[in-house]
């Protein structure tokens, strides 16, 4: 699944791994209930809503994405520890070079696994890979039955206005 990046974007989000739909078709957040695209929009970050295909349009609002793990799945939690630690250090070289505004994790559980931060919550977060902060945000799959698209847009424009100061 290729990424979505270029240097010195403000914020890069970074999903969990691929879907099958998102690894078949070449584009992020692609299964139809994920809410990511949705919630992009009703959180400010984009002007309009946005279609998987249309992923390359993200670099021009200065935004990004990724993924901790490579391996495409039908669900994250076929994914081993082992994948999740290795995710966390590739992920990490990839923002040290690239070096965004903010790292946006969708998925506190994806993120406690990869950075080995047990006691991580959803918001900003204390570490820093170089000089770019970390944000967690939550997991937009449709199976996040937690969050509504709502209160997701909420907190992804909470991280949407620290990326702008």
């Amino acid at each position: 699944m290729p990424d979505v990046v270029a240097g010195g974007l403000r914020v890069l989000f970074c999903g969990i791994n691929p879907g099958l739909m998102t690894a078949a078709s070449g584009h992020h957040f692609a299964r139809p209930g994920n809410r990511f695209w949705p919630v992009l929009h009703l959180s400010g970050f984009t002007p309009r809503l946005m279609k998987p295909a249309e992923q390359r349009e993200l670099l021009s609002h200065g935004l990004g994405i990724t993924n901790v793990v490579a391996r495409a799945t039908a669900r994250a939690d076929e994914l081993s520890a082992e994948e999740y630690r290795e995710g966390g250090r590739l992920l990490a070289e990839k923002v040290t070079l690239l070096k965004p505004r903010w790292l946006a994790v969708v998925g506190v559980t994806a993120y406690r696994a990869a950075f080995d931060d047990r006691k991580a919550a959803v918001g900003p977060q204390k570490r820093v890979i170089g000089d770019t902060r970390v944000w967690v945000l939550p997991n937009p799959s449709g199976l996040n039955a937690h969050w509504t698209a709502a209160t997701m847009a909420q907190e992804f424009a909470r991280l949407r206005v620290a990326a702008q100061g």
